[in-house]
């Protein structure tokens, strides 16, 4: 049997995962498990109308009704290698995934319809990550690693010429557009540790937004109301600043996003596929998340 040691040692293993779907409510301050999964799940996206989350899955997507509890796989072809950074677009009838080719093993981003087809590629160079739509459904944002540096690009929605946002040297993550897509959310290690950061969405005015000496941050999700960003915390020394390692001690955070009123919603088991991915419901009152247990070991 394997020991706490060794998932310390081997964080990436995650052959033994015991999965949790979560919802928690903001009003209540309270978190309610949706459905508990053997294996792993990560990363949900809340759908447009309210009835669905969708998490990836065994490397595909998947849909989970909140209603009857049933699971559906989203038909995507050969894209059967989907990670954790996925985005519904702001109609609500695609998806926008990240797909690790078999070509090089590396991540590139792809579309297709929400109901199923055939991926369309969008971002011919990798490794590339999503994580932001633009709320007028013409902009793609992403982390991408080009010539050893990890920044923020766009790229139109239907495919075309990517554009870089940051130079910054160090890791450059988790862009997200505000619900009025003048702004864009992201984390960086630009000052030492990973802190919460926002641009306009041209790249300009880069603009820190958290300040912890205690915390590195990641992932910051805006709220459909644009007031909120909820974002995935660890405490300083339990990762490298540039690490987003699962199976680790976590916080959910939330902030206004004017910058003011920050506090630690919950403390959890998780990390890497808890919240990579906005997962705000449309009623901007709750937000889902995973979080895990190791089978055998529980937390630790």
């Amino acid at each position: 049997m394997r020991t706490a040691a060794f998932y310390r040692e081997n964080p990436w293993f995650r052959g033994d995962d015991e999965s949790f779907l979560m919802i928690y409510d903001i009003a209540s301050g309270t978190s309610e498990t949706v459905a508990a999964f053997d294996g792993l799940i990560e990363a949900p996206n809340w759908s447009k109308d309210g009835e669905a989350l969708y998490y990836n899955k065994n490397g595909r997507i998947c849909r989970y009704a909140l209603a009857s509890g049933e699971e559906t796989v989203v038909p995507s072809d050969y894209a059967d290698n989907c990670n954790n950074d996925h985005v519904l677009s702001p109609d609500g009838l695609s998806i926008a995934v990240s797909h690790g080719t078999r070509e090089d093993g590396r991540s590139r981003v792809y579309t297709l319809p929400l109901t199923g087809g055939i991926p369309r590629l969008i971002t011919p160079l990798g490794p590339s990550y999503l994580h932001g739509w633009s709320p007028d459904g013409k902009t793609l944002a992403y982390c991408a690693e080009r010539g050893g540096e990890f920044d923020i690009y766009t790229i139109p929605a239907e495919g075309g010429v990517e554009r870089r946002l940051t130079d910054s040297p160090g890791l450059n993550d988790g862009p997200e557009y505000a619900p009025d897509g003048e702004a864009i959310w992201f984390n960086s290690v630009r000052t030492g540790l990973m802190q919460v950061w926002k641009m306009r969405a041209d790249g300009s005015e880069q603009t820190q937004m958290t300040f912890d000496e205690d915390r590195n941050s990641w992932f910051p999700h805006i709220s459909p109301d644009g007031l909120r960003v909820v974002f995935l915390a660890y405490r300083k020394g339990d990762v490298a600043p540039g690490e987003h390692l699962p199976h680790r001690r976590g916080e959910l955070r939330l902030m206004d996003a004017d910058g003011g009123t920050l506090c630690t919603l919950s403390q959890f088991f998780g990390g890497q596929g808890t919240i990579n991915v906005n997962s705000w419901a449309p009623d901007s009152r709750r937000f889902a998340y995973v979080k895990y247990r190791i089978k055998g070991i529980g937390e630790f």
